[in-house]
């Protein structure tokens, strides 16, 4: 490239609500691009773009840049509320991001009503001050109709709601019992004690635990997973389907499953006292916590108890005398989890497992009109942490093995984060008295889970994890093992949810594919695992969106009779436009500062405080401050606050 030429890249545009943007480029290892106000050139959120370069990173910022082609549209079609004016109508996008209303004629209406929600096909793209004008395809239903507002999630981001009759067929000719030829070519374990523990609510079952303590001292923990490739074949419909979909979505009370429920809550759901194929891991561990021995096996079994995490902990909490009375032939069993659990713990917390204690949302539905009736914080129980603690060293040994194997594979990869970064965590970090200690060459997991360590039980905890989370990268699907900063290992992958993420089953039929040691296969799988763990970490970030929006979507209406009320939260974030506040029940709220009395507030980065720039009063994150609701809206998907 010559001195007078500028660089040009290619890209997907996201447009923020404020009127800037940027370009993620294609290249993963260049930075995103800032595209200011007048650069953006009538690109919209989604659009593929070619950017040309303004000026280069520096000082920490982005490098600038303008659109000048826009290469192929990123939608063309969009959920919104339909709004009719007699003689035309438009509709009001929910995505906020798309910078325009849809103008509707007349003939285009279809069957749509003022304050439906509907979903438009766009007939022509905004331009030069003119709106886009679009087509209505399809009527979703009321804005206040039960369902509907899950339904426009469904819609807005394209996801797949349901399964063709060619799919549903192929899975229903399985029948609902197991292959009894099959049984021969496993290990049967279906006289063994065998427990699932999961949530009260959850369908599909997709992993077991069986645990003994050996004459040695060491535990021997088996992890028996649902052997879904047995029934998913590569190249077979559900294949197909499930490598389209990724990922299972759940959107509070609805789930979107990656395959259809005669298999993800029949054959595949490993449930009490049905006989079921696993794909199993033994793995032999010491009282310090060292692995000795592990294999891999393909087994039969015939779970004993489908468990919860109440009632687990309950039984090891001694809480409750029926609890008790009913599994007190397991009661050792469910201790004995709980020892090794510690110890696996323990052992990880010492290598510098990062472990962030965000809580989550458990929102409360009205199961008749699907409102939002509650919400409040997730709390986890050291149930939840056994199952956790046994499915990390169960994916860890795979990953492992097969990357000493050097065999195709798919790892899920968390790299260390950016020195920049935790330069600009320890800015603000200085100020509470704490620092990361860490070097360009030397980043380690253990300088973080110092700090979370230091900042336990105290009233910045929750802030301080926060902005690690936010310092930290996004864990993705390789085909190639870079590691995992977030649990301190050299290998790891997810190998024990295939009935709900397509990098498990897939790397289940690598499994299989290895001990028939065809090598045909093993050549088509390295392109196949390129290419299937790109797509999946892609399906998983659309996942992880739709579950977000779905939260925030039910706060925002659980919120909404709330205008007038009085809370005391914490200052979870600021910004030059003013700051976010968390209450208790986890329902965050932006206080713009028109809001925040009659002052001129100054927003400083480095140390996340705003000032005020007569009083010189200080805002900054973690503190506690008294907020009132003035707004909630569940279509823009926001609360707001005034600041007493």
């Amino acid at each position: 490239m010559n001195n007078t030429e500028k660089e040009k890249l290619i890209g997907v545009f996201e447009a923020n609500e404020r009127g800037f943007g940027f370009v993620r480029p294609e290249d993963d290892d260049k930075d995103d691009v800032f595209i200011s106000r007048d650069d953006i050139n009538g690109a919209l959120n989604g659009d593929v773009v070619e950017v040309e370069i303004l000026s280069q990173k520096a000082d920490g910022k982005r490098p600038e840049g303008k659109v000048i082609r826009i290469v192929r549209r990123g939608k063309t079609t969009l959920v919104g509320t339909f709004k009719n004016s007699k003689n035309f109508g438009f509709v009001v996008p929910d995505d906020k991001k798309f910078d325009s209303d849809i103008f509707i004629s007349k003939k285009h209406f279809g069957k749509a009503r003022d304050n439906h929600k509907v979903v438009v096909k766009i007939l022509k793209y905004p331009e030069k001050g003119k709106n886009a004008e679009g087509e209505v395809i399809e009527v979703i239903g009321g804005i206040n109709q039960a369902g509907v507002d899950m339904m426009s999630l469904i819609k807005e981001y394209d996801l797949p709601s349901k399964f063709s009759e060619d799919v549903v067929a192929e899975a229903k000719a399985f029948g609902n019992k197991i292959d009894k030829a099959e049984i021969k070519n496993r290990v049967d374990l279906r006289d063994r004690i065998v427990f699932t523990i999961d949530g009260e609510d959850a369908k599909d079952l997709d992993d077991a635990i069986m645990i003994e303590k050996l004459d040695n001292g060491n535990y021997l923990l088996d992890v028996h997973i649902a052997d879904v490739s047995h029934y998913v074949k590569d190249r077979s419909k559900l294949d197909r389907e499930a490598r389209i979909r990724g990922t299972s979505v759940y959107m509070l009370g609805r789930v979107i499953p990656m395959l259809p429920r005669e298999l993800s809550n029949g054959l595949c759901s490993l449930n009490a006292g049905e006989d079921r194929l696993t794909l199993s891991v033994k793995v032999e561990i010491e009282p310090n916590g060292n692995v000795v021995s592990s294999d891999i096996y393909k087994a039969v079994i015939r779970v004993t108890e489908r468990m919860n995490y109440n009632d687990v902990q309950k039984i090891l909490d001694k809480s409750d005398e029926s609890i008790l009375k009913r599994y007190e032939k397991y009661i050792s069993e469910f201790e004995l989890m709980a020892e090794l659990a510690k110890i696996l713990k323990d052992k990880r917390t010492k290598n510098g497992y990062l472990n962030l204690d965000i809580p989550e949302s458990k929102i409360d539905l009205d199961p008749v009109t699907g409102r939002c009736i509650n919400v409040s914080r997730y709390e986890l129980k050291f149930a939840n942490e056994i199952i956790e603690q046994f499915m990390l060293t169960a994916n860890e040994v795979v990953a492992e093995r097969f990357f000493w194997l050097e065999y195709p594979f798919i790892y899920r990869v968390h790299e260390a984060p950016d020195l920049e970064k935790i330069q600009e965590l320890n800015r603000f970090l200085g100020g509470l008295g704490y620092k990361i200690h860490a070097k360009k060459d030397n980043i380690h997991p253990s300088a973080f889970s110092k700090v979370l360590e230091e900042v336990k039980g105290k009233p910045e905890e929750k802030v301080v994890s926060n902005l690690i989370l936010r310092t930290l990268k996004v864990a993705r699907y390789e085909s190639e093992n870079k590691g995992h900063f977030g649990i301190a290992g050299k290998y790891y992958c997810h190998f024990t949810s295939p009935i709900r993420r397509y990098p498990d089953l897939f790397i289940h039929r690598v499994i299989s594919e290895y001990w028939e040691s065809n090598e045909k296969q093993k050549e088509r799988f390295v392109k196949k695992a390129e290419k299937c763990a790109r797509v999946s970490s892609e399906r998983e970030k659309i996942a992880q969106k739709v579950e977000r929006e779905a939260v925030d979507l039910k706060k925002a209406e659980f919120m909404e009779d709330k205008i007038g009320n009085e809370y005391e939260g914490i200052v979870s974030s600021v910004t030059n436009f003013g700051m976010f506040v968390e209450l208790d029940n986890t329902v965050e709220g932006l206080i713009r500062f028109e809001n925040m009395g009659d002052e001129y507030w100054v927003c400083d980065e480095n140390s996340k405080r705003l000032i005020g720039e007569k009083s010189n009063r200080v805002f900054k994150i973690g503190d506690k401050v008294n907020i009132r609701v003035i707004g909630a809206s569940k279509e823009l998907r926001t609360v707001s606050f005034e600041l007493i």
